[in-house]
């Protein structure tokens, strides 16, 4: 039987080093995909909030729907968050080592850690904050060790890997697996979920992007339509059946890395979006 969620050994590891640095940690910075902001928001939250400033980058906002996106930013400018929409293979990073800067301590470098889901782009953050040849500077004297610092200009970084809540809801985690920030094959076949993601991108009116690029129209059963994918994809077995797991794997592939148009899941007034599933 499948697992329900995914969260491997790595994930544990990181949540108790992180959880044994937060007194030490002056700003937080939490990446969450811009598609589905609520969806992706950190569990590592708890560990330090409200104790420690925290500021969000929404990566990944060249996929989103650019108006929902500007509601997010404004959701959570109210609720004390500063939030900046950002495609990292850009960058954009001027405004953010400005704030970094002005935050600095008078007499030491300051102490920051990023935190965020998997493949939400905080990997690319950090390569972008510090340089992808920046050097790590092993444990800092009087602050827990084991943990990957980096040196940036003024300040800090901790590293530390994507992390799930391991306690969060099924649904959830079958949701974020859509948007490649878990292990769909761990906790469900691939047929399956792009059913779920067919039946959901319908009744969420997102259809369209599948339309202009495959030319597929949301007619019929989930099955069907996935058949029909399939078939116009050339996923086909020995003999003409089309291979639904293929279909299925292309098209959550498709969904999550943006060729299915751009597209949000979610908007600050809904509730919370795996209740829908």
């Amino acid at each position: 039987m499948p697992r329900t969620v995914w969260y491997p050994g790595h994930m544990a590891k990181g949540r108790r080093q992180l959880e044994a640095l937060a007194a030490n940690i002056d700003l937080l910075i939490e990446v969450r995909d811009a598609r589905a902001p609520r969806l992706t928001s950190s569990p590592m939250l708890s560990l330090f909030a409200p104790k420690i400033e925290t500021m969000v980058v929404l990566s990944k906002a060249d996929l989103a729907d650019e108006k929902v996106t500007k509601l997010w930013v404004e959701h959570l400018k109210r609720e004390g968050l500063q939030a900046w929409p950002l495609d990292l293979r850009k960058g954009g990073m001027s405004r953010i080592i400005k704030v970094l800067t002005d935050k600095k301590p008078a007499f030491r470098d300051l102490r920051m850690a990023v935190v965020g889901t998997p493949n939400v782009g905080k990997s690319m953050l950090i390569n972008q904050l510090v340089g992808r040849k920046a050097a790590r500077v092993g444990g800092i004297p009087g602050i827990t060790k084991g943990v990957s610092w980096f040196k940036g200009q003024g300040f800090l970084l901790v590293d530390s890997p994507g992390i799930l809540d391991p306690h969060g809801d099924a649904r959830a985690h079958r949701l974020i697996s859509w948007i490649g920030s878990s292990r769909g094959q761990v906790i469900g076949n691939l047929e399956e979920h792009a059913k779920d993601c067919i039946r959901f991108m319908i009744d969420k009116d997102l259809w369209r992007g599948v339309e202009a690029a495959w030319g597929v129209k949301p007619e019929g059963t989930a099955d069907e339509i996935l058949e029909s994918i399939g078939r116009r994809l050339g996923r086909l077995k020995a003999g003409g059946a089309v291979d639904m797991e293929a279909a299925g794997r292309v098209f959550i592939d498709s969904f999550a890395t943006g060729k299915l148009g751009r597209m949000s899941l979610e908007r600050p007034q809904d509730p919370p979006l795996w209740e829908s599933l």
